[in-house]
């Protein structure tokens, strides 16, 4: 059983996934994680690596050979990537959403040090779209997709105004009925 999570900044991908991994007794992988790793190796941000993606493949091609071999090599985990869905086709597809402002109110209240950008509420929030905007160009650009498009997926759940359980529990119940 494979579960990929995917979603909107400030979602709760990484924390859901961490959660129904967890209940489900499964490993926990995150492509974020590695992402940021990325960005401090280089000396950047998260939103800096981003620009640098849209024109550096190199960027995407770590993160997607990372999924790949996931994917065949394990067969029982949670993974929250934004091209999960995509890499590991096998599995069951997430899709979280989020309003904007609670977004920007996760992503701020978070203090990452490696989204030094995120100086205000206000900034987050622009810096929220700026990166769904840089994905999402950048995605189209190199692999034809919207990884914003809920039809790819198997379950999609709007985490505005609840609390980490109740997605949790969500997405346990949609992948045990599926």
């Amino acid at each position: 059983m494979i579960i990929t999570i995917s979603g909107t900044p400030g979602s709760g991908k990484s924390t859901a996934a961490k959660l129904v991994a967890e209940k489900l007794s499964l490993k926990h992988h995150s492509i974020g994680d590695l992402m940021r790793a990325i960005a401090s190796k280089r000396g950047v941000s998260l939103l800096e690596l981003s620009k640098i993606a849209e024109t550096d493949k190199k960027v995407d091609e770590e993160l997607d050979a990372a999924q790949v071999e996931l994917g065949k090599k394990e067969e029982n985990f949670v993974i929250d990537s934004r091209l999960g869905f995509h890499f590991i086709p096998n599995s069951f597809k997430v899709f979280l959403k989020v309003d904007s402002e609670e977004a920007a109110e996760r992503i701020f209240a978070a203090d990452r040090v490696d989204e030094k950008e995120n100086v205000s509420f206000e900034q987050t929030v622009k810096n929220i779209e700026k990166r769904k905007k840089s994905e999402k160009l950048r995605y189209e650009k190199f692999y034809g997709l919207d990884p914003f498009d809920e039809e790819q997926y198997d379950l999609v759940v709007d985490t505005t105004g609840l609390s980490k359980e109740q997605v949790v529990e969500q997405i346990v119940e949609g992948f045990k009925s599926s």
